[in-house]
């Protein structure tokens, strides 16, 4: 019998404070260098400063702005006969919501300024406003796809 654990058997934890699977998944991606409790510093203050700025739910602009970002289509590289096509493909919505936060957090970190927790705030509530760096990344990969559109009959040949 194998030790090695299925990622079916892991199930995705709550944090601490508000009790929320999508914050924790966050805060793993802020996570760097095993320093955990930095990582949730940072997303609540930003979580605080989102809640000044707007006298919105925090957590309803951090679900919105990851909803914005989520891409429901990407290009993969086929060989296929000894050329490469850019291959439109559908993401499924875990995987896409793992971009999005993985394209909130990149684009955070490029903003000028020196605290991580001020850069974040400022980049979900573009993103929850539909503007920002993140959203271009997104309608920049919807639009790879769709010109790429003319190869979205290669998608399951040929593996």
């Amino acid at each position: 019998m194998s030790r090695q654990s299925t990622a079916e058997n892991k199930i995705a934890k709550f944090d601490p404070i508000f009790h929320n699977r999508l914050v924790n998944m966050v805060v793993n991606r802020i996570l760097k260098h095993g320093k955990k409790s930095l990582a949730y510093r940072i997303l609540y203050q930003s979580l605080k400063k989102i809640k000044q700025k707007t006298d919105k739910n925090p957590l309803i602009v951090l679900r919105q702005a990851i909803h914005n970002v989520t891409p429901k289509l990407m290009v993969k590289s086929r060989r296929i006969r000894g050329s490469i096509y850019q291959v439109p493909v559908e993401i499924k919505p875990k995987k896409g919501k793992v971009l999005a936060i993985r394209w909130l957090l990149g684009s955070s970190r490029k903003r000028l300024g020196r605290n991580m927790h001020f850069k974040l705030s400022y980049e979900l509530m573009d993103a929850a406003r539909e503007k920002g760096n993140a959203i271009r990344k997104k309608e920049e990969t919807h639009r790879m796809a769709e010109s790429n559109k003319a190869f979205a009959h290669y998608h399951n040949r040929y593996r």
